[in-house]
């Protein structure tokens, strides 16, 4: 049977062949055929093989294997027949993204299969002559069939480790992180070609709404990092039954931002080379313990702030020059520890509040949050300060009506919020309080310094937007913050503006480009002009940092 199996399959690919008009797409039902023969032979009865409709330079392997469930067996990369050097394939700048990132994967011209595991060629076989099939248009006699039939079993019999530790983990979830960035820069191009898609809507609206500076570049690099801690959020949340589909019902309801982005990535139709990749994300997730490595990670005393640990060593693989560029360092532990248990003694000293950061009332701000290093520090200080006084009893209760009441943040790039959620879910659970899915700690993805709320609309991805916006204007402007914390930036050179450009109608009917103070840019000249010795340029632009500004903003 395997014999004759093996005979059809060549005998499949002849017959393409001498049509003359064939492309590489047009030999790919023989070997589905036989992928699905010998999967049914050899104990994979449930096994499903798909290829992808269209070929993209950011695309996925041409064909992948599952199980027909949630375990996705391998992939597969096919050339052309006439493609005989596949020495040369396996060096293109394409095949080593592929190896980097896919680690059970073959690479083929329809006659030789060669088979990688993690990177690396494990086995090679030449299963027929190309030339016979080539030149002489006729099916080739088959060879060397023990070694193929054991190429394609080990292919088959491949499954992730079910034992990841935090850096191995880490280290997955980068490398098909960074691929999903390159095929969403890639979608949203494509889409942009056509006027119209759902990832394309949502660059646009971060780009109109949020940051008007931002790069489809820095868009992709986003987003591919949102749906991977996205997914890796879901996952602490989720029990064994977790895939890309089900992610979607372990995001907070409270957290819209992104459940909007998950209601496109589990519910909707990506595209499939979108789809590939987050079901590979996904899969990694599903076999790993997320929770309870990062559990251990804490209780074992490898590092106190396991999910800042845990995405530095993402991003050190991910990108180290982005990790380079953004500073996306961890902030010493001493340092956040000393910063925050002064201004705990501040506010015992100097305002009269004798809990400190536990006082009634205390409301405190970091106002751009990233990870919530800092703001997690100080709900710990509040929480271990409640407790040494008035006990345990009412601590969950202090929770509720102290921490997620009177503690907010802001940030403006979509991967630390979704990082930071992360983060505050596991630190308020080490404390004792697990948060439901109509609770959320006040982390806000805003622009700090812009004070003016965003239009109500259904547009992807701004629906959630608009709602971020008037629930951190709320803050902005209600709010008495008493207290401003975080890790400065040291820059005397804001990436957030003082002035704007404007269009205006001169009385002849003409526009006319005008420059104009922003909110914040007001209240820094208001400054200037009651402190004369700053008006002067060696000592103007220190006001331009950005915590000079966070602090005016709460002055007024």
């Amino acid at each position: 049977m395997i014999n004759s199996m093996l005979k059809s399959y060549f005998k499949s690919l002849a017959a393409t062949a001498t049509r003359g008009d064939a492309r590489e797409e047009s030999f790919y039902s023989s070997l589905e055929a036989l992928l699905r023969q010998f999967a049914a032979a050899n104990g994979h009865p449930q096994a499903h093989v798909t290829t992808l409709p269209k070929k993209t330079e950011a695309g996925n392997p041409d064909f992948r294997v599952w199980d027909g469930q949630h375990r996705i067996i391998g992939y597969i990369e096919a050339k052309r027949p006439t493609e005989e050097n596949l020495d040369a394939v396996e060096d293109s700048e394409q095949l080593q993204r592929y190896l980097s990132t896919f680690p059970n994967l073959i690479l083929t011209n329809f006659c030789e299969f060669r088979l990688y595991r993690n990177g690396e060629r494990i086995s090679q076989v030449l299963a027929a002559r190309p030339y016979v099939l080539n030149r002489l248009g006729q099916a080739p006699p088959v060879e060397k069939e023990a070694e193929l039939l054991e190429l394609l079993g080990q292919f088959f019999s491949f499954s992730l480790p079910q034992v990841f530790t935090a850096e191995e983990l880490a280290t997955e979830l980068a490398k098909r992180t960074r691929f999903l960035r390159d095929v969403v820069r890639h979608e949203i191009e494509e889409e942009g070609a056509r006027g119209n898609g759902t990832l394309r809507g949502f660059y646009e609206a971060f780009q109109k709404y949020l940051i008007a500076q931002l790069s489809l570049d820095d868009f992709a690099d986003l987003y591919a990092q949102t749906v991977a801690y996205g997914l890796f959020a879901a996952r602490t949340r989720a029990g064994d039954d977790f895939s890309r589909r089900t992610a979607f019902q372990y995001i907070p309801r409270t957290i819209g931002v992104l459940r909007d982005v998950f209601q496109f990535i589990s519910l909707g139709d990506p595209p499939p080379q979108l789809e590939w990749i987050v079901d590979d994300i996904a899969q990694v997730l599903a076999v790993a313990d997320a929770g309870g490595i990062l559990d251990r990670f804490y209780h074992e005393g490898k590092g106190s702030d396991p999910i800042v640990h845990f995405y530095e060593t993402f991003l050190a693989v991910y990108d180290p020059a982005e990790r380079e560029r953004r500073g996306v360092y961890y902030t010493p532990e001493p340092v956040v520890s000393y910063i925050v248990r002064s201004l705990h003694k501040l506010l015992k000293t100097e305002f009269g509040k004798k809990d400190g950061l536990a006082s009634d009332g205390v409301t405190l701000l970091d106002p751009a949050a990233g990870t919530m290093t800092f703001v997690a520090r100080a709900a710990q200080e509040a929480v271990r300060d409640f407790e040494e006084k008035y006990g345990s009893g009412g601590r969950d209760q202090f929770i509720r009506e102290h921490i997620l009441r009177n503690f907010y943040a802001f940030e403006l790039m979509m991967a630390p919020y979704a990082v930071g959620h992360l983060k505050m879910s596991f630190y308020l659970e080490e404390l004792g309080h697990r948060l439901p899915d109509d609770e959320r700690f006040r982390l806000y993805l805003t622009n700090t310094l812009e004070m003016e709320a965003l239009e109500q609309t259904n547009l992807p991805g701004m629906k959630s937007l608009s709602q971020e916006s008037r629930l951190a204007g709320e803050v902005k402007k209600q709010v008495p913050i008493l207290v401003i914390l975080g890790n400065p930036l040291y820059s005397g050179h804001s990436s957030n503006p003082s002035e704007k450009v404007v269009v205006v109608k001169r009385k002849d009917g003409k526009e006319q480009r005008r420059k104009v103070k922003t909110w914040i840019g007001g209240l820094i000249e208001d400054y200037k002009r009651n402190v004369p010795e700053l008006s002067r340029p060696a000592q103007a632009k220190w006001l331009q940092d950005d915590y000079v500004k966070f602090i005016s903003m709460h002055l007024v």
